[in-house]
């Protein structure tokens, strides 16, 4: 009697002891169940009240889909957990209620630009055709965001499963930075250098939306600036004009003051391509050294990728009077599918680049860490200036051995402590001269284009950045180009949640093949026998007790 009161006073003692200390304790080898730091930390300081609504729902929901739906209601948990009373998450499923209430429950999602995905399954022996709505709305403050939770990343080598996989471990980043987005008070300061661009302030619409969502943008008029100090990150946009010396100078010290800058400049200038075609000819900035000086060689080439390159509409006969326009594969727009290790790029999706050209490293001993960010295929060809480029190229077949050059950068990342440019200049007077930087990270991708969008001539608009306006996909362009500002600015941040890896553990489907009916017997038969094993134990355990008295 005295055992038994002891073991139930225990119980009693931890019921009480878990109401009052409440812990987590993750022992998951991927830390599936974990969220990162700074994740907590925003969760934790919010002040204003966050809604999340979750349209990833739904009793026939696709194997895939219905754990991309746990990871969701997982990760939301944890949002709770540490924010508490500030978030509230409603779960919804598109397809029920009344005929009315689904009416407009899909105009309100055509006006937000939520789309559903087909997905086919196969139940019972019979094929179905079903919608999925793999989207979440952040509403607060007043403002709503749309969190698309399926991250697209149209690589053929990979499977469906590992697709969502991928979505799965990008769940946390994906709904903090939507949280962060809507919240943030203390914005860093990004500046653009647009005077030294011919293109037009349309094509850089996308660009200028998607950065002022999250950062406080300012467009720098750089012959009157002083410096740039203040900003947190600079951007050169697609220069096709000379840079000044005063500017390069400026661009210079804000390194040195362990600023970051983005440079997204062309090797070859590519007037307007036609039939007949064109030479691309080296184009001069009056940026070569001083990148160099930084580690990274913009190379006077451009690069054609013989796997992995955009589609576009090429008039290639006629019916009648009529041009027959066909889609074709163009190899001077390649697609970056291959990424280096870094935070920026984990499981993005495919980043359309067009008239990309390489970049070489220099100055091996300098100290610093360069990251090749995005990379061709190992099926690539390089022409150096003058290249001559035609769209009659897109009409021919790739011959593989012309694309043999092996995998090339078109975009590096280099950090670390930088020696200006001007180190060896004696200062004027009055002037200060700072010539070995505090901590900092440049940022060169050899096309312009990867930040400009199209545009819509006739209305004066702009499509969203990464938008093909004729196949209607979008690429990972602006998600690119924000989480490398992200990184730029926030150190890690909420990008270290894009570390976790949940990695899948597939069934040996020879193992299962072979072993098929052991396996069975093993999952059916096994445990009823322990049962009755167990049973049977009990029962002559209570007879020889019983039979004594």
């Amino acid at each position: 009697m005295g055992k038994r009161a002891i073991i139930i006073g225990g119980i009693l003692l931890l019921n009480l002891l878990s109401y009052y200390v409440y812990f987590r304790w993750d022992l998951t080898e991927d830390k599936r169940y974990s969220v990162a730091e700074a994740t907590k930390s925003l969760l934790e300081g919010l002040g204003t009240p966050v809604e999340v609504t979750v349209y990833l729902e739904g009793n026939n929901l696709p194997g895939g889909f219905e754990r991309l739906r746990r990871a969701v209601k997982e990760t939301l948990g944890e949002f709770r957990y540490y924010a508490g009373k500030n978030i509230s998450v409603r779960y919804v499923d598109p397809e029920k209620g009344s005929n009315e209430e689904k009416k407009t429950r899909f105009a309100d999602f055509e006006k937000k630009g939520i789309l559903p995905t087909s997905v086919f399954d196969q139940k019972g022996g019979r094929k179905s055709e079903i919608a999925v709505f793999p989207y979440a709305v952040v509403k607060a403050g007043g403002k709503e965001d749309v969190v698309l939770l399926l991250k697209s990343n149209q690589i053929t080598s990979v499977s469906p499963e590992e697709k969502l996989n991928r979505s799965y471990e990008n769940v946390e980043y994906e709904l903090a930075s939507s949280i962060q987005k809507l919240t943030a008070t203390d914005k860093k300061n990004i500046g653009l250098l647009p005077e030294f661009t011919s293109h037009s302030p349309l094509e850089f619409g996308g660009m200028i939306e998607s950065i002022k969502d999250r950062y406080n943008l300012f467009i720098i008029d750089a012959r009157a600036s002083r410096n740039f100090d203040g900003l947190d990150a600079l951007i050169v946009p697609a220069p096709d004009k000379p840079l000044d010396d005063s500017t390069r100078f400026k661009i210079d010290q804000f390194v040195m003051k362990g600023g970051s800058v983005l440079f997204f400049v062309d090797g070859l200038k590519v007037d307007s391509v036609g039939l007949e075609g064109t030479y691309a000819q080296p184009l001069d900035v009056n940026l070569d050294d001083l990148l160099f000086n930084y580690g990274l060689r913009v190379n006077k080439n451009i690069v054609k990728d013989g796997l992995n390159a955009a589609v576009i509409p090429v008039v290639v006969g006629y019916t009648g009077d009529e041009p027959n326009i066909q889609p074709v594969v163009y190899r001077y727009y390649p697609l970056i599918n291959n990424f280096g290790n870094s935070l920026i790029t984990k499981n993005i999706g495919m980043v359309l680049t067009k008239y990309a050209s390489t970049i070489d490293t220099v100055n091996a001993g300098d100290g610093l860490k360069k990251t090749p960010l995005l990379l061709t295929s190992p099926h690539t060809r390089v022409l150096n200036a003058p290249a001559f480029i035609t769209y009659n190229e897109a009409r021919k077949d790739t011959e593989e051995g012309e694309y043999n050059e092996g995998i090339k950068a078109v975009g590096y990342l280099a950090e670390g402590k930088f020696r200006s440019l001007y180190r060896n200049r004696i200062a004027a007077a009055g002037d200060s001269l700072i010539r070995e930087s505090a901590p900092a990270k440049i940022l060169v991708v050899a096309d312009g284009n990867v930040i400009l969008n199209e545009v819509n001539t006739a209305k004066g608009t702009f499509y969203p950045l990464g938008f093909d306006k004729y196949f209607k996909h979008m690429y990972g362009n602006e998600d690119f180009l924000l989480n490398a500002l992200n990184y730029l600015t926030d150190g890690e941040g909420i990008l270290l949640s894009r570390t976790k890896t949940v990695g899948m553990r597939p069934l040996d489907v020879l193992k299962i093949r072979d072993k098929r009916t052991m396996i069975q017997l093993l999952n059916i038969v096994l445990p009823l026998a322990v049962l009755l094993v167990f049973g049977a134990g009990r029962y002559l355990w209570i007879r020889k007790k019983y039979a004594a008295l």
